[in-house]
């Protein structure tokens, strides 16, 4: 089950586990796009379901890994992906209460139901993979302030080691995924200023962006049981931005 598949990271991710033999519960708000991604999956061969999901509402998340178990005979992975980066998420002073409470009920409150729902299907097929996509924002700090995006993904990663720890020896593993910025629409729009482009780009290392099959590769890896011992982690695919301290010219 991905959350957020319907575009981005989570459609690559779909499309990516589905050409490794997963069968996929596709969980979006955008049911036209979603639906194309069960449509993609299923021309080529593969077995997918879309359900309308809104992360922050429990009884539809509930009703999506309902589907897992029901379409597929159990869930083995789930992949808590879906988040919003409102252009009006700014500093501390600048960022209104509303705008605070929406980005923690998607990328906070979304994972915490995703996990509440998800891990008890898990633990009924005898365990499995759950990769929380966190961000690199939730280990270091930017003067280009995104406060409440940049506090919902720490709360990724608290929340992520705990159950890694908690459920460490009943066959579940959790581990958080923590992106750079990746070329997506959600960032493309913050990116068409110039300004804030240079801004940005000065800081990678690579000079590039991500694209979202890197970091869906890093997300099948974890999923998979190639990174059977790999639980609790922070799993950084940020292409060293975390790591510099002057960059190349």
């Amino acid at each position: 089950m991905i959350t957020g598949a319907a575009s981005g990271i989570g459609r690559e991710a779909a499309l990516l586990f589905a050409d490794e033999g997963a069968r996929v519960v596709v969980a979006d708000r955008a049911r036209e796009a979603g639906a194309a991604v069960v449509a993609t999956i299923e021309s080529a061969g593969g077995q997918a379901r879309f359900v309308a999901t809104d992360v922050s509402c429990g009884d539809q998340v509930a009703a999506a890994v309902a589907e897992a178990e029901r379409s597929f005979g159990g869930l083995h992975v789930l992949f808590n992906n879906a988040g919003i980066f409102p252009d009006a998420d700014g500093s501390p002073v600048d960022t209104d209460e509303a705008v605070w409470d929406q980005v923690m009920q998607v990328n906070l409150k979304g994972v915490f139901l995703g996990c509440k729902y998800g891990i008890p299907a898990l633990l009924r097929a005898g365990g499995g993979s759950i990769v929380n996509t966190a961000s690199f924002v939730a280990v270091m700090g930017a003067a280009t302030s995104q406060i409440a995006y940049t506090a919902s993904k720490g709360g990724v990663l608290a929340m992520t080691r705990e159950i890694a720890v908690e459920y460490a020896r009943q066959g579940l593993r959790a581990n958080a995924l923590c992106p750079g910025p990746v070329d997506t629409p959600l960032l493309q729009q913050l990116l068409s200023d110039p300004a804030a482009r240079a801004r940005r780009f000065v800081h990678l290392p690579m000079g590039r962006l991500a694209q979202a099959g890197e970091i869906a590769r890093a997300a099948l890896f974890l999923a998979s049981d190639e990174s059977s011992y790999v639980n609790g982690a922070t799993f950084m695919v940020d292409g060293a931005i975390t790591s510099a301290y002057v960059t190349p010219e």
